[in-house]
Parts: C-alpha cells; structure tokens; sequence
C-alpha cells in the first residue's frame, strides 16, 4: 500500500464510527484499532461552603452522545414521524437516537450508554461534524 492510499484511508477511516479494520492485500497486511472514549462533562465551578450547605448536593454523571461522522443529522426517518428520543426519555445502549445523511447515505446514530436523555443539543436538519455532541445522558439515572 502506498503512503498516499494509507493517508486517503485513515482520513476516510476518520469520519466513521468504524473502530478496528483488518486488511490484507498483495501479501501486506494491515491492522487499525481505536477505543472509543466517552466524555464526561466537566464538573461545575467549585462553590461556597455556606452555599453547598444550603443547597442539596446534586451531582450528574453526564456523557455525551457523539456524532460519528460529518453529515445532517435527523432527528426521525420520516417528517411526519416522532423524533427517536426525546429530552426525559431513557436509553440504553444500541438504541437508535438519531441518523446522520451524507451524500445520500443515512447511517443511523445509537445510544453508547444507559441513562435518561437530559439535553437534547442539535436541531432536526442540522449539519454536524465528527465527534459533535448530540445528546447529554444522565447516567446516574439508568432504570
């Protein structure tokens, strides 16, 4: 494989959820294996004591579903349909929260965790980049 070829597919490689890829070809063979990380919010700005004890101490454990390529994200496959989540709602892993469509491709976007939906961060038809979050779960509330 020529230096070219890898840079085009390591790019390309970059702009899907694909996490290992195996490739043997002309007596060369290839391997490349991310981890996907998830990302928690950072934690809010320290406060007072007098205001940590007037107030009940109430922290979220929230991480973001990320997008997995850059394209449009849809909130539902059809216009006359309900969206797939909605804020409130709980998901658990592998269940579908969204599609992305680029060049007229649609791959759909599922939950990485168990939790309840707490934001919703992107609007029906619009563009996002790789990596972009999407949704913020509460994990700390998984039923």
């Amino acid at each position: 494989m020529q230096s070219k070829e890898f840079e085009k597919l390591i790019s390309s490689l970059r702009e899907t959820d694909i996490t290992e890829l195996k490739l043997e070809a002309s007596g060369s063979k290839l391997s490349f294996k991310r981890s996907n990380v998830a990302v928690i919010a950072p934690a809010p700005a320290a406060v007072s004591a007098k205001a940590e004890a007037a107030a009940p101490k109430e922290e979220k454990k929230l991480v973001a579903v990320k997008s997995p390529m850059v394209g449009t994200f849809f909130h539902s496959d059809s216009s006359d349909r309900p969206p797939f989540v909605m804020e409130g709602n709980h998901v658990v892993p592998g269940r579908k929260v969204g599609i992305i469509e680029t060049m007229k491709i649609m791959k759909d976007v599922s939950s990485n965790v168990k939790g309840r939906i707490v934001q919703v961060l992107v609007k029906n038809g619009q563009p996002v980049e790789y990596g972009q979050e999407l949704f913020l779960v509460d994990t700390e509330d998984a039923k």
